[in-house]
């Protein structure tokens, strides 16, 4: 797994690169995401590890995808991630972590996750860019997903799809650990804000 050091530059390196590539300027950047341009600074200059929501709202403020934010390295045609390479974006404090395995950029913005919740854990999400989906299986343990403020259960071997456009959470309510698979995509183009 590569250091979080390595993490931090990389995230560092691709936010200004993106930025950069777009002729966004620091405060149009803070505009459109909703981050500060003081927060925006921090992590151009790789002083601090931003959080998945964070990211989230980068990335969509930029048209790319967490992945392309999180990304160690260039992007080859065929691209085998070991698990050296994976990197974890969130760890939750009764064991919970979410893995980006891998993701992709525009046109088609996928990424790739592998999460776990400690029995009593959950994850809040932001709203991500109009129009995202995301769909799940549970590999073990049930999981509560909220949407918008209405709970759904997930089983084992149970699948869901879902609007990611607006707040969500991701809970165990159970005694045992749950696991799942999730798949991000974005639409291809995002509004403007």
């Amino acid at each position: 797994m590569p250091e979080l050091e390595t993490i931090t530059a990389a995230i560092a390196n691709n936010v200004r690169a993106q930025r950069a590539h777009r002729g966004m300027t620091l405060d149009e950047l803070a505009l459109r995401s909703g981050v500060s341009r003081g927060m925006l600074i921090q992590i151009e200059q790789g002083r601090t590890n931003p959080s998945i929501n964070t990211l989230n709202r980068i990335g969509d403020a930029l048209g790319v995808s967490v992945g392309r934010l999180v990304e160690v390295s260039d992007t080859p045609v065929v691209r085998v991630v070991h698990e050296s390479d994976v990197v974890t974006v969130w760890r939750g404090d009764r064991g919970g972590s979410a893995r980006l395995l891998v993701g992709t950029d525009a046109p088609a913005i996928l990424e790739l996750w592998d999460w776990r919740l400690g029995p009593g854990e959950h994850h809040d999400s932001d709203a991500h860019a109009a129009g995202t989906r995301e769909m799940l299986t549970v590999l073990s343990g049930t999981l509560t997903l909220s949407v918008y403020g209405k709970s759904h259960v997930v089983g084992r071997d149970e699948a869901v799809l879902f609007r990611a456009d607006r707040p969500h959470r991701y809970a165990n309510e159970g005694e045992q650990e749950v696991r799942f698979v999730m798949v991000v995509t974005e639409p291809r183009d995002t509004p403007d804000l």
